[in-house]
């Protein structure tokens, strides 16, 4: 019996230990010809063995590579691709570049702040207030997606100015909308099953409190309960 952890490491597990032996034995043949054919032989079932690289661009030539890794780069047949090195599968790929702009209220977002910039530059007037008072209705609604308990208007006005280094105000007589209405449906849904929940647990309790009653009356006067029965038997 051999086991797994006797046996020589896989250089590409997923082709299995009969391609290694393959490999192996067409390293240790001597002819060039007969070389080339069993590399070619084993090209044939590493496609078989996973076909699903057959969507891979390069399909020969990403087999061919794997051929040159799993006999450590010691195969010395003619391939019909550039001979890979070890090197080339060794180097790091480029770092990825993100966007190291650092925005100054994440809860905001960056769209926030391009709006305020683009209020800032418009002309004074009913444009520019509109637009002023719309972005405080929504800088109040992002704001509550984090913090659902609370929100103070003037920490929104404050932002406002923050953001826009005092160049955006809004009018003395401007009124936040509620929270409920800038939540929307949802938020007048849940404020209205609140609402109603004491009405209906009163009527429950009604209801039960009732029944516990009518039982109660029943089982005095002799009815299903056994209450009469009890009831004749103390009066012996």
């Amino acid at each position: 019996m051999e086991y797994n952890t006797q046996q020589p490491k896989l250089l590409m597990s997923e082709y299995g230990r009969n391609i290694q032996k393959m490999i192996d034995y067409a390293l240790a043949l001597k002819d060039r010809d007969e070389r080339n054919h069993a590399a070619q032989a084993i090209i044939s079932i590493m496609g078989q063995l996973n076909p699903h690289l057959r969507d891979v661009t390069d399909f020969k030539h990403k087999l061919w590579d794997h051929l040159f890794i799993i006999s450590d780069f010691k195969f010395d047949v003619d391939s019909p691709y550039p001979l890979p090195t070890p090197e080339t599968f060794q180097t790091k790929p480029e770092r990825v570049k993100y966007p190291s702009r650092d925005i100054r209220y994440k809860h905001y977002g960056k769209a926030v702040e391009a709006l305020i910039r683009k209020a800032c530059e418009m002309e004074d007037g009913e444009m520019k207030t509109a637009l002023v008072e719309q972005l405080a209705h929504m800088m109040k609604r992002f704001y509550l997606t984090w913090n659902r308990d609370s929100v103070n208007d003037e920490l929104i006005i404050q932002h406002i100015t923050e953001l826009s280094k005092g160049k955006l105000k809004l009018a003395d007589n401007f009124r936040f909308k509620y929270t409920n209405d800038i939540l929307g449906k949802n938020a007048n849904f849940n404020q209205r099953s609140s609402e109603n929940a004491p009405k209906q647990f009163k009527k429950n309790s009604g209801f039960q409190k009732n029944n516990f009653q009518k039982n109660n009356n029943n089982r005095g006067n002799g009815g299903s309960g056994g209450g009469g029965k009890y009831k004749n038997f103390k009066g012996k």
